[in-house]
């Protein structure tokens, strides 16, 4: 097993490594394999990269966010400019438009709301607004609404384990309640429980997920 020393060299390698990442805005701390990544990114883009970083380590148990994204000055928008681009964006690039999804900023970070048919376009939209100049942070509050039954959705995400992560789906439990699926059980890896909760938000109808996976 890797020393948190280690881990804490690998992790600022792999920072270091990642173009998304300039390594300079963030600091590296490592306690029993949890892993506190601080500092102040330039977007959230990269405060997103930065963890994600983090998390391909192996041998990472978890990781503590504590970054603050610091536009530069040339970054800086509106509230106002800010939702204008959003709205543009989720139209042309995602195809929603402001009757399905509502937009609201304010000091840069973007929350959005209302209601989609599936999960994808969901994060599709979450996606395309984090890598925007300007942005801050994003909190997604869409609702997915779908006619899909409890065991349909379940019998999918099951299916798609087997497909994506055939060794994982054996130690998984997936349980369906009102569109909100919760995963149970131990998996290798982050890159696996990435995986697993990547095949779960795919199935149509789900709404959330929650990830109470054990990296063993």
């Amino acid at each position: 097993m890797k020393t948190d020393k280690q881990l804490k060299q690998e992790i600022e390698e792999e920072l270091e490594y990642d173009p998304a990442v300039n390594s300079a805005d963030i600091g590296v701390e490592v306690s029993g394999r949890v892993v506190t990544l601080s500092g102040h990114p330039t977007n959230y883009a990269e405060k997103l990269a930065a963890e994600k970083a983090a998390q391909r380590v192996a041998g990472v148990k978890a990781v503590v966010v504590e970054m603050e994204v610091r536009l530069p000055r040339a970054d800086v928008r509106s509230d106002e400019d800010t939702a204008n681009a959003v709205r543009s964006m989720l139209h042309w690039t995602v195809g929603l438009s402001e009757e399905a999804v509502k937009v609201q900023v304010e000091k840069g970070w973007v929350t959005l709301s209302g209601a989609v048919p599936n999960a994808h376009l969901s994060h599709l939209a979450t996606r395309t607004v984090s890598h925007m100049r300007g942005v801050t942070g994003v909190s997604n509050l869409i609702d997915v609404s779908s006619g899909e039954s409890v065991n349909n959705i379940a019998e999918k995400i099951g299916r798609a384990l087997q497909r994506h992560a055939e060794r994982e789906a054996k130690h998984i439990q997936i349980n369906v309640r009102d569109g909100s699926v919760t995963l149970t059980g131990k998996v290798g890896s982050y890159a696996e429980r990435s995986a697993v909760r990547g095949a779960a938000w795919s199935a149509p109808g789900v709404r959330a997920v929650i990830d109470d996976l054990d990296i063993e």
